[in-house]
């Protein structure tokens, strides 16, 4: 049943040119102009090694959370959901589904981001694997948060919500200004979110070549634990 749902939900999502357009462009105009000379504020001193992993994590962010929300958000104003509560189908599988549907898609941003960033001269480091591990649970974390929302709140309030956190998570999560940015108090709050923990990860492993991130893993996974099965708890069909 979660396969033949998160196959569903990928062909509905390949469905919408227009966003998926937008999902895979907006990174890659993003990755060319933060590598742009006039920001010298960036810390590694091949500006490029710096920002793909960025990019990447804002990429999922972006897809697992703000466009998971909007859409599932106006799929319940429209009742589109309302006809599969009447079935057998569960709302865990269904948001399960979504949730895989949408990593599917990142694998294809991310492949497209690797490939700009390996044009402008991008020097990856690390395990593959390791990015995909953390990718999968930055999804799952980002994907549960973007759920809750929709399934709770009104269509418009989840717009209007998704995009100020959004906002919020990008400029205090390590992605658009380092943490090391911040005052050491605040960098040690900040931290534990999502964003600043799969941003922090993908640059200890694709820019530094570590293993494995202990803390960042497991702040991403206590992420996913709490909000995927809060989603399926609380989230109304209509």
């Amino acid at each position: 049943m979660l396969a033949a749902q998160t196959s569903m939900e990928f062909r509905l999502l390949l469905r919408n040119a227009e966003q998926v357009g937008l999902t895979l462009l907006i990174p890659l105009l993003l990755l060319v102009f933060f590598n742009l000379p006039l920001l010298y504020s960036l810390p590694s001193p091949r500006r490029i090694d710096f920002v793909v992993p960025s990019i990447i994590a804002l990429a999922v962010m972006s897809a697992a959370f703000t466009g998971l929300a909007i859409g599932t958000g106006f799929e319940r104003k429209y009742a589109v959901l309302k006809r599969l509560g009447a079935t057998a189908l569960p709302r865990s599988v269904l948001l399960l589904g979504k949730t895989l549907s949408v990593l599917l898609l990142e694998i294809v941003q991310i492949a497209v981001i690797a490939l700009l960033g390996l044009a402008l001269a991008w020097h990856p480091h690390g395990d593959p694997l390791l990015v995909l591990v953390l990718v999968v649970l930055g999804t799952l974390a980002f994907g549960g948060l973007g759920l809750l929302l929709a399934g709770t709140l009104r269509a418009e309030v989840t717009l209007a919500a998704a995009n100020l956190i959004w906002l919020v998570l990008l400029f205090a999560g390590g992605i658009a200004i380092p943490l090391s940015k911040y005052p050491n108090g605040l960098a040690d709050v900040l931290q534990y979110l999502p964003s600043a923990a799969l941003s922090d990860g993908l640059h200890q492993v694709l820019l530094d070549g570590h293993g494995l991130p202990g803390r960042d893993t497991l702040t991403l996974s206590v992420w996913a634990a709490v909000a995927l099965p809060a989603a399926a708890r609380w989230f109304r069909w209509e």
